[in-house]
C-alpha cells in the first residue's frame, strides 16, 4: 500500500466500484444473472480505477500537505468544506458526464436532472463521514475507507 499508493487505491476503487454496482444490480434492481449488465458494471469498474482511485488518493494526499492550521479543529472544518465544496461537485460531475459519455447519453442533459439530487444526497451523509476519516484513518487508508462506506451504503439501499 505504502510503496505504491495510486496503483493500490486504483485497483482497489476499480474493484469496490464493480462489487458495488453488482449489488445493486442483483439486490436493489434484482435483475438476476441473465439480465445482469455487464457494460455497466465494466463502466463502473473503469470509473473508479481510472478516475476515482487517482483522484481521490492525490486529493486527500494535496489536502494532508496544504490544509494545515495551528487548531486540528480547524484543519478538520476546512478539509471537510474543501471536500464537499471542492471535490464532490467537481468528482459528481466527471461521473455523472462520463457515465451519460459512456452510455451515449447526452452528458449536460445527465447533470441538469441528475446533479442537484445527487449533491443534496451527498451533503447529508458524506461530511460526517469525511470529518470520522480525516480524523481517524491513516491517508493510506481514506480511499478505502470512502468506498466501503459506498458499498455499505449499496448494500443498505439493497436491504431496505
Amino acid at each position: 500500500m505504502l510503496r505504491w499508493p495510486l496503483l493500490t487505491q486504483s485497483i482497489g476503487s476499480a474493484v469496490l466500484f464493480g462489487t458495488g454496482d453488482v449489488l445493486a444490480q442483483q439486490l436493489v434492481d434484482r435483475a438476476g444473472i441473465e439480465n445482469h449488465d455487464y457494460a455497466r458494471t465494466g463502466r463502473m469498474v473503469l470509473y473508479g480505477g481510472a478516475i476515482f482511485g487517482p483522484a481521490a488518493t492525490t486529493w486527500y494526499k494535496f489536502m494532508q500537505r496544504n490544509i494545515v492550521f495551528r487548531s486540528p479543529k480547524a484543519t478538520l472544518v476546512a478539509r471537510v468544506c474543501a471536500d464537499q465544496v471542492l471535490f464532490t461537485p467537481t468528482h459528481l460531475t466527471c461521473f455523472l458526464s462520463s457515465m451519460a459519455l459512456m452510455e451515449g447519453n447526452d452528458p449536460l442533459e445527465r447533470l441538469r436532472t441528475t446533479f442537484g439530487t445527487a449533491y443534496k444526497t451527498n451533503l447529508m451523509l458524506w461530511p460526517w463521514v469525511q470529518a470520522a476519516n480525516f480524523s481517524f484513518v491513516p491517508l493510506e487508508h481514506r480511499v478505502l475507507v470512502v468506498n466501503l462506506v459506498s458499498l455499505a451504503f449499496h448494500v443498505r439501499v439493497a436491504n431496505s
